[in-house]
């Protein structure tokens, strides 16, 4: 029996597909509608086939969230059904691979909605195949495989979001997401992909661009950050600092206090959903947690293993943490040319 969360309304019926309720990750059920499908064989690769070919990943490893499993590029599948591949996904991939093949100029254009669907599809597909890992390894030790509520929460809206593929779906005032591009030089072009599915963090950089995006903020790590956003605006960055730009959300989004809420109606013609925006509680608590230059200055480590340099480097107190995006002394914005690293 699929799970599904039924909406009734006197206007319209909406059924969405909840494959949190039972935890149902069957491969004969399509991962996004939760429809019967006629054979295991019906999947796709959660990386696209124009990703996979362009930067031969087929046989690459990608690690998965335990940090020990790894699966092959072209093996990590979602379960889809030929009516939701034909009619949504690759409509999605025809329009970001265009944008994304051609560069900075034209990813700005594309409706942040479909940059969101995309990125959703690639956090979620990966998060399914986690989860079958973690239900696997559950069963061999005979438990029972659970959720914490709070990861239920964030894990379903996000499901519930993406099914915006195939359910008329509007967004309504602040975005529940944050997305940021920018312009990188790089002399080489690879496909730096980076998520964090506890947090539902995401950061690709290709191309001549970088994108890195907190996926269920409700806007607020983007406003956190906004002063270092006009600080690089309309800059061709250095790789270094797209990682620093990327350390900085992520590390964010892991202090943001307040779990994302929205309110969800439907109208005639579609379904509604209004993020509720993130504030400070009546007692003038931050709405992010206390800053630790110790703990930024690990996750930039992890975000600079390309150029060697390690957490010892980045900081030692009481002095702040290296940055190469702004000057320690006025704080204004490196020029990238200065920076005398690889790029």
């Amino acid at each position: 029996m699929v799970a599904k969360q039924i909406i009734n309304f006197a206007a319209m019926l909406i059924e969405f597909y909840d494959p949190f309720e039972k935890l149902n990750f069957n491969p004969e059920t399509c991962f996004l509608t939760g429809q019967h499908l006629s054979s295991s064989e019906e999947q796709i690769t959660v990386f696209p086939k124009w990703i996979l070919d362009r930067y031969s990943l087929h046989d690459v490893k990608f690690t998965m969230m335990d940090q020990i499993s790894s699966i092959r590029y072209q093996d990590l599948k979602i379960p889809c059904s030929s009516h939701v591949f034909e009619n949504a996904i690759t409509p999605l991939e025809e329009e970001i691979e265009n944008a994304f093949s051609a560069g900075y100029e034209e990813i700005i254009k594309v409706p942040e909605e479909r940059l969101f669907q995309w990125m959703a599809k690639l956090v979620y597909g990966v998060l399914y195949n986690d989860l079958k890992i973690e239900q696997s390894r559950a069963a061999r030790k005979e438990n029972e495989f659970k959720l914490s509520p709070y990861l239920l929460r964030k894990f379903r809206n996000l499901h519930l979001m993406l099914q915006s593929l195939v359910v008329p779906m509007e967004f309504k005032g602040i975005k529940p997401w944050s997305i940021r591009i920018v312009k990188i030089k790089i002399s080489k072009d690879v496909f730096n992909y980076k998520d964090e599915p506890t947090n539902l963090n995401f950061s690709l950089g290709m191309n001549d661009f970088g994108i890195v995006a907190c996926l269920q903020d409700n806007g607020a790590v983007g406003s956190n950050q906004q002063e270092m956003i006009k600080k690089i605006s309309g800059k061709t960055l250095h790789p270094i600092q797209f990682e620093e730009l990327c350390g900085r959300f992520i590390y964010s989004n892991y202090l943001l206090k307040h779990f994302a809420e929205y309110n969800i109606r439907v109208t005639e013609e579609k379904v509604i959903i209004e993020a509720i925006p993130l504030a400070s509680n009546s007692e003038n608590k931050s709405l992010f947690g206390p800053w630790d230059d110790n703990m930024f200055a690990q996750v930039l480590a992890d975000y600079w293993k390309p150029w060697g340099i390690t957490k010892k480097q980045i900081f030692a107190f009481p002095d702040s943490p290296i940055s190469y995006l702004e000057n320690d002394y006025d704080y204004s914005f490196i020029e990238p040319e200065s920076i005398p690293l690889p790029y």
